[in-house]
Protein backbone atom coordinates (compact mmCIF):
# COMPACT_ATOMS: atom_id res chain seq x y z
CA UNK A 1 0.00 0.00 0.00
CA UNK A 2 1.33 3.45 -0.92
CA UNK A 3 1.98 5.94 1.87
CA UNK A 4 -1.28 7.72 2.74
CA UNK A 5 -0.70 11.31 3.86
CA UNK A 6 -4.03 11.77 5.68
CA UNK A 7 -5.11 8.95 7.97
CA UNK A 8 -8.64 9.02 9.43
CA UNK A 9 -8.71 8.34 13.17
CA UNK A 10 -12.01 6.88 14.39
CA UNK A 11 -12.90 7.31 18.08
CA UNK A 12 -14.68 4.38 19.71
CA UNK A 13 -15.74 3.71 23.27
CA UNK A 14 -14.10 0.27 23.60
CA UNK A 15 -14.74 -1.40 20.22
CA UNK A 16 -11.76 -0.29 18.06
CA UNK A 17 -10.39 -3.81 17.55
CA UNK A 18 -13.82 -5.28 16.78
CA UNK A 19 -14.59 -2.35 14.45
CA UNK A 20 -11.32 -2.80 12.53
CA UNK A 21 -12.25 -6.42 11.76
CA UNK A 22 -15.78 -5.34 10.84
CA UNK A 23 -14.57 -2.70 8.34
CA UNK A 24 -12.05 -5.11 6.83
CA UNK A 25 -14.86 -7.64 6.37
CA UNK A 26 -17.48 -5.23 5.01
CA UNK A 27 -15.12 -3.36 2.68
CA UNK A 28 -13.77 -6.68 1.41
CA UNK A 29 -10.05 -6.23 1.95
CA UNK A 30 -7.49 -5.14 4.49
CA UNK A 31 -5.60 -6.21 7.56
CA UNK A 32 -4.75 -5.16 11.09
CA UNK A 33 -1.32 -3.50 11.06
CA UNK A 34 -0.76 -2.93 14.76
CA UNK A 35 -2.55 -3.04 18.11
CA UNK A 36 -1.32 -0.75 20.90
CA UNK A 37 -2.36 -1.41 24.50
CA UNK A 38 -2.73 0.99 27.41
CA UNK A 39 0.28 0.88 29.75
CA UNK A 40 0.10 1.21 33.53
CA UNK A 41 -0.95 4.71 34.60
CA UNK A 42 -2.67 5.54 31.29
CA UNK A 43 -6.28 6.76 30.97
CA UNK A 44 -7.47 3.25 30.05
CA UNK A 45 -7.12 -0.01 31.99
CA UNK A 46 -3.59 -1.42 31.61
CA UNK A 47 -3.38 -4.06 28.91
CA UNK A 48 -6.62 -3.13 27.15
CA UNK A 49 -6.59 -2.00 23.51
CA UNK A 50 -5.74 1.68 23.17
CA UNK A 51 -5.58 1.88 19.36
CA UNK A 52 -5.65 -0.26 16.25
CA UNK A 53 -3.90 0.64 13.00
CA UNK A 54 -5.61 -1.09 10.10
CA UNK A 55 -6.16 -1.07 6.36
CA UNK A 56 -9.67 -1.52 4.99
CA UNK A 57 -10.92 -0.98 1.46
CA UNK A 58 -7.54 0.34 0.37
CA UNK A 59 -7.29 2.99 3.11
CA UNK A 60 -5.27 3.26 6.30
CA UNK A 61 -7.28 4.00 9.46
CA UNK A 62 -6.60 4.23 13.17
CA UNK A 63 -9.27 3.13 15.63
CA UNK A 64 -8.93 4.66 19.10
CA UNK A 65 -10.58 3.35 22.26
CA UNK A 66 -11.07 6.65 24.05
CA UNK A 67 -14.31 6.13 25.92
CA UNK A 68 -17.87 7.27 25.23
CA UNK A 69 -17.30 11.05 25.22
CA UNK A 70 -17.05 11.58 21.43
CA UNK A 71 -19.73 9.69 19.46
CA UNK A 72 -19.84 9.80 15.67
CA UNK A 73 -22.14 12.31 13.95
CA UNK A 74 -23.19 12.89 10.36
CA UNK A 75 -20.79 15.85 10.26
CA UNK A 76 -18.21 13.35 8.95
CA UNK A 77 -19.00 10.52 6.56
CA UNK A 78 -17.20 8.22 4.16
CA UNK A 79 -18.42 7.96 0.58
CA UNK A 80 -18.21 4.66 -1.28
CA UNK A 81 -18.31 5.06 -5.06
CA UNK A 82 -20.01 1.93 -6.40
CA UNK A 83 -19.57 0.59 -9.92
CA UNK A 84 -23.16 -0.63 -10.24
CA UNK A 85 -26.40 -1.41 -8.43
CA UNK A 86 -25.12 -4.80 -7.27
CA UNK A 87 -22.25 -3.08 -5.45
CA UNK A 88 -24.62 -0.48 -3.95
CA UNK A 89 -26.86 -3.30 -2.72
CA UNK A 90 -23.94 -5.31 -1.29
CA UNK A 91 -22.46 -2.42 0.73
CA UNK A 92 -25.89 -1.16 1.83
CA UNK A 93 -27.04 -4.55 3.02
CA UNK A 94 -23.78 -5.29 4.86
CA UNK A 95 -23.72 -1.95 6.68
CA UNK A 96 -27.41 -2.14 7.66
CA UNK A 97 -27.10 -5.70 8.97
CA UNK A 98 -26.50 -6.15 12.69
CA UNK A 99 -27.66 -2.76 13.90
CA UNK A 100 -26.97 -0.27 11.10
CA UNK A 101 -29.57 2.40 10.29
CA UNK A 102 -30.85 3.58 6.93
CA UNK A 103 -30.78 7.29 6.23
CA UNK A 104 -32.02 9.40 3.32
CA UNK A 105 -30.42 9.91 -0.09
CA UNK A 106 -27.92 7.04 0.09
CA UNK A 107 -26.71 7.77 3.61
CA UNK A 108 -26.59 5.20 6.39
CA UNK A 109 -25.01 4.61 9.77
CA UNK A 110 -23.18 1.39 10.51
CA UNK A 111 -23.52 -0.47 13.80
CA UNK A 112 -21.01 1.89 15.43
CA UNK A 113 -22.83 5.03 14.32
CA UNK A 114 -20.30 5.98 11.62
CA UNK A 115 -21.97 7.58 8.58
CA UNK A 116 -21.45 6.29 5.05
CA UNK A 117 -22.72 7.46 1.67
CA UNK A 118 -23.23 4.56 -0.74
CA UNK A 119 -23.24 6.19 -4.18
CA UNK A 120 -23.74 4.62 -7.62
CA UNK A 121 -21.43 5.57 -10.45
CA UNK A 122 -22.99 8.14 -12.77
CA UNK A 123 -25.15 9.87 -10.17
CA UNK A 124 -23.11 13.09 -10.18
CA UNK A 125 -23.44 13.27 -13.96
CA UNK A 126 -27.22 12.99 -13.70
CA UNK A 127 -27.32 15.90 -11.25
CA UNK A 128 -25.05 18.00 -13.49
CA UNK A 129 -26.96 17.24 -16.69
CA UNK A 130 -26.97 20.06 -19.27
CA UNK A 131 -30.78 19.87 -19.23
CA UNK A 132 -31.81 21.46 -15.89
CA UNK A 133 -35.22 19.74 -15.93
CA UNK A 134 -33.56 16.34 -16.32
CA UNK A 135 -31.16 17.06 -13.45
CA UNK A 136 -34.02 18.32 -11.26
CA UNK A 137 -36.06 15.15 -11.85
CA UNK A 138 -33.08 13.01 -10.82
CA UNK A 139 -32.52 15.07 -7.66
CA UNK A 140 -36.21 14.91 -6.73
CA UNK A 141 -36.17 11.12 -7.17
CA UNK A 142 -33.08 10.83 -4.95
CA UNK A 143 -34.76 12.86 -2.21
CA UNK A 144 -37.46 10.17 -2.00
CA UNK A 145 -34.96 7.31 -1.63
CA UNK A 146 -33.07 5.74 1.21
CA UNK A 147 -30.83 3.25 -0.64
CA UNK A 148 -30.10 4.74 -4.06
CA UNK A 149 -31.50 2.91 -7.07
CA UNK A 150 -29.47 3.83 -10.14
CA UNK A 151 -32.08 2.59 -12.64
CA UNK A 152 -34.82 4.57 -10.90
CA UNK A 153 -32.63 7.70 -10.86
CA UNK A 154 -31.99 7.37 -14.60
CA UNK A 155 -35.66 6.69 -15.29
CA UNK A 156 -36.69 9.74 -13.27
CA UNK A 157 -34.17 11.89 -15.14
CA UNK A 158 -35.75 10.63 -18.39
CA UNK A 159 -39.21 11.59 -17.13
CA UNK A 160 -40.41 8.09 -16.26
CA UNK A 161 -42.33 8.10 -12.93
CA UNK A 162 -40.48 6.48 -10.00
CA UNK A 163 -42.32 4.21 -7.64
Amino acid sequence: MAQQKIIPNLWFDTQAEEAAQYYIDVLGSGRVLDVARYPEGAPGPAGTVMSVDFEAGGMHFVGINGGPIFPFTEAVSFQIDCADQAEVDRFWDRFIADGGQEGQCGWLKDRYGLSWQVVPQGMAELFADADPARAQRAVQAMLQMKKLDVAALRAAADGVPVG
